[in-house]
């Protein structure tokens, strides 16, 4: 998912998408240990994924406390 579509959606929606993504990642690596998975790069981008969403959700968390200040 492009960073450019998660700016875009509120914060229950990227805690939504943040539990989405994490299980997927654990099924992709449950099916690796037991050699299924059929394109690995898959799991590279799983976690790159959830890294963007904990970015995204940590600069709105630092946008809305500056305002509140």
């Amino acid at each position: 998912m492009k960073a450019k579509e998660l700016k875009n959606k509120s914060n229950p929606e990227l805690q939504k998408t943040l539990i989405d993504t994490r299980v997927k990642l654990a099924q992709l690596s449950i099916d690796y240990r037991t050699k299924e998975v059929k394109n690995v790069r898959e799991i590279r981008a799983q976690r790159r994924t959830i890294a963007r969403i904990l970015t995204i959700m940590s600069q709105n968390n630092k946008a809305s406390e500056g305002e509140q200040s």
